[in-house]
């Protein structure tokens, strides 16, 4: 089952690059953590993503949202995308479970070429609020369509200045 806005988020704790681990329900932004579930090492799609929002970091902390790229990959792959990709401030974890991505609602692929793992998430977009809600998702099959950090931000300050309630709660 996904999970579903204004409803508590699955748990969420994986170990970080750079030693640690991210405990999604220790985390109390000022608005929202922003877990981006990416495909891993393997994914130039992924790199672009995460270098941008590498860039705006200082952007979204200010506003008071923490991004957080989790993957399936292993400790070591993980170590590599944030040194080839030069992701010095980002939270990086890794080892996510795919009993964990069913709980997100991922999708999951099976390598199609020697480059890829045997079994990895496609991409998620999470905003959970600080008291484990989640607020909006999104959630996609393949690496393609994912938006500008630059929007992203945009959109969330929105909510934010507005207050705009999260939307697509309603279970039929």
């Amino acid at each position: 089952m996904r999970p579903t806005p204004k409803a508590a988020t699955p748990e969420l704790s994986v170990e970080t690059v750079g030693g640690g681990r991210f405990v999604l329900a220790e985390r109390k932004p000022q608005h929202f953590t922003m877990l981006v579930f990416y495909r891993g090492l393997h994914c130039p799609l992924c790199r672009k993503q995460l270098q941008e929002l590498e860039s705006m970091l200082p952007d979204f902390r200010a506003a008071g949202i923490e991004p957080v790229a989790v993957s399936a990959n292993t400790r070591e792959l993980a170590e590599r995308s944030v040194e080839e990709w030069e992701l010095k401030g980002l939270t990086v974890g890794y080892g996510l479970s795919l009993e964990d991505a069913d709980r997100w609602g991922l999708f999951v692929s099976a390598a199609v070429k020697d480059t890829e793992p045997e079994r990895f998430t496609e991409p998620g977009l999470f905003f959970v609020r600080p008291d484990g809600t989640l607020y909006a998702s999104s959630v996609q099959t393949m690496p393609f369509a994912r938006p500008p950090a630059k929007n992203l931000l945009s959109f969330l300050q929105f909510v934010i200045e507005n207050d705009y309630p999260a939307r697509g709660e309603v279970e039929r």
